[in-house]
This record gives C-alpha cells, sequence and structure tokens, in this order.
C-alpha cells in the first residue's frame, strides 16, 4: 500500500470506487464529488490522500478540511477542522489502512492550527457524521479517541400531485420568492440573525449565480425577519438536501437552512416558513421533499417529516503534532 497526493485527476476513478462500496445508501455522481471534494476551498491537501496498491488501484482515500476562507467575513471557528469522508476499499479492511489514512489527517490538521476535528459536518459536506447503515464503524472511531456527540437525520416525506400546498396566511406578515435585487438584504439579516455557516452558504449560492429563487422569505413591514432556503434539481449547485436524489425516482427537493429573528419567535412563524417552503417547492412540481442534518425530528413531524437518514456525530480533540 502507497500514499499518493489528492489528484483531481483520479476523479472518475474515485467516483467509480466510491460506487463499488457505497452505491445502494449513497450514489456518487462525478458532479457531486468534484463539487465537494476538490473545488471547496477549505480542503487540506497536506492531510488528503489516495492509497493505492501495487497495481496502482485505489483502495482507500481520506479528504480532510480546515477553514481556508479567511477573505470572507464570516464567524467561523479556525481551529476546527473536519474529516469530510474516510473509504477503505471492503476487501482491503483491518489491515491498517484506515488507520494510516486517518492519522496522516489529523497530523496534518495539528499542524495547521486545527485543535478539534470533526467526521462530516464541514463546508460541502457529504454528512453530518457516520451514517446509521455503518453503525460498526462506530467503535473504531472511539477507540481512536472520538467523543459520541449525539445524532442527526434526514427527514422525507412524499406528497401527491393532486394536491396543491398553500402559503400560510398569517397576519402582520407576508412570504415572497427573494427578488434578486434582495440579495443584499437577505445577506445582511443573515450576518446580523444566523451569522456563520448558514451565511456562508448564502455567499457561495449567489456567487455561483443563485438569483433568489431558491429562498422563501418572511416579512414584517417590508424587511425580512426569515428565510427558509429551498433546493431541487435547477438549483445553481448540488445542495446537501438533493445529494441523494439518485436513490428516488422523480424530481427531488429539499428545504434548509431555515430561520426566524430571534425577537420574532414563540409566534407560529417557524412552522409557517416551512410550510411556504413546502409550497414552493410544491409550485415547482417537486413531489417528495428531504429535511437534512437536523435533530428536530418532533418539530418537523407535525408536517408529516419521517426519518429517512441517520448519523452518529464524532468529534475528538487533537494533540499538537507542532
Amino acid at each position: 500500500m502507497q500514499l499518493i497526493e489528492w489528484n483531481e485527476e483520479r476523479l472518475e476513478e474515485l467516483v467509480d470506487f466510491w460506487n463499488k462500496e457505497l452505491r445502494e445508501q449513497y450514489p456518487m455522481r462525478k458532479e457531486l464529488f468534484k463539487q465537494n471534494s476538490f473545488k471547496d476551498l477549505n480542503i487540506c491537501f497536506s492531510g488528503s490522500a489516495i492509497a493505492i496498491n501495487d497495481d496502482n488501484e485505489i483502495i482507500g482515500f481520506i479528504v480532510a478540511k480546515k477553514w481556508n476562507e479567511d477573505n470572507l467575513n464570516i464567524q467561523m471557528n479556525k481551529e476546527n477542522g473536519w474529516i469530510q469522508a474516510l473509504l477503505v476499499d471492503s476487501n482491503w479492511r483491518n489491515k491498517g489502512i484506515g488507520t494510516v489514512l486517518l492519522e496522516k489527517a489529523e497530523s496534518a490538521l495539528a499542524k495547521e492550527g486545527v485543535k478539534k476535528v470533526f467526521i462530516g459536518r464541514d463546508p460541502w459536506h457529504y454528512f453530518p457524521g457516520v451514517p446509521a447503515e455503518f453503525k460498526n464503524i462506530n467503535p473504531w472511531f472511539e477507540k481512536k479517541g472520538y467523543i459520541n456527540d449525539g445524532y442527526d437525520h434526514d427527514l422525507i416525506a412524499y406528497y401527491e400531485q393532486k394536491i396543491d400546498a398553500q402559503i400560510p396566511d398569517l397576519d402582520e406578515v407576508e412570504f415572497s420568492m427573494l427578488k434578486e435585487e434582495e440579495k443584499d438584504e437577505l445577506l445582511s439579516f443573515l450576518n446580523r440573525c444566523f451569522p456563520g455557516r448558514w451565511e456562508y452558504e448564502a455567499i457561495h449560492y449567489f456567487k455561483k449565480g443563485g438569483t433568489g429563487r431558491e429562498f422563501v422569505v418572511l416579512k414584517k413591514n417590508n424587511r425580512i425577519i426569515g428565510f427558509c432556503r429551498v433546493n431541487d434539481s435547477k438549483s445553481p449547485f448540488i445542495a446537501q438536501n438533493v445529494y441523494w436524489s439518485p436513490l428516488l425516482n422523480g424530481e427531488l427537493g429539499g428545504i434548509g437552512p431555515l430561520g426566524v429573528d430571534s425577537e420574532e419567535r414563540k409566534k407560529g412563524y417557524g412552522i409557517a416558513i416551512v410550510e411556504a417552503g413546502i409550497a414552493a417547492l410544491r409550485s415547482h412540481g417537486v413531489n417528495q421533499i428531504v429535511i437534512d442534518w437536523t435533530g428536530l425530528v418532533e418539530f418537523y413531524g407535525k408536517l408529516g417529516y419521517k426519518k429517512w437518514k441517520s448519523y452518529t456525530k464524532f468529534s475528538k480533540n487533537l494533540v499538537d503534532y507542532s
């Protein structure tokens, strides 16, 4: 076994390798893998690697990330790092390959100033943790010093085509799709009320040509007090809640993130903004919708959403390798 650098020239091989191992649960597309694992500016190349055998065949890989986008005024913890993906060929397991890959990533991240590493949950992530389908891996991470931080879920609901979804009609507020000229107002709202990852994702949405079609906004006195992101196959990039659309027949839509100004909560606006997002997607012909990476199972259950996929969250405090 030999480790070689993380190399986009092997993109197709990496996608084929992923699908050989994970196609039934998490089918990978070349466009998605390129978007998340090569084009993300936060990839830590010194901590990412491909494992090959003597025949130059891929038998494993790891993708590590750290925050690199200091040009953006975003509240992201620079001492956090991520293992986006770690995969070893099922025929080559229990030979220490995963350990070598993980130690390489952890060492590189620590040398870059990372003090805490998460499994998944990275910018342009695939998973918010270890998928439940592979829970047999959990004890392995625990032996490596990772702590179980709880569980998150992807939820799904299916709708009948003949039923029309209605945008809620509430006093004093109105719902609308974001207009392109309202971009700065939305970003200002996110910076004020939800600084960090959600603001970061919105900035990149507009950088990639987003026009506002993917945002439902809640307004009060003509001022944005809430938002709901909606995604489908026509969105400017492959969004997290539609990653696994190849598993389903027909168009898949996604809802989230979403939120309401803290000064306007406890008024029913949260559930209403979700209903407005559902209505927007239904108007696009979407009849199956995923809400990803959430622990609010009971909250979304009020709207008929049920668990689709589940994940165990893991994190680890790194030692100083400098």
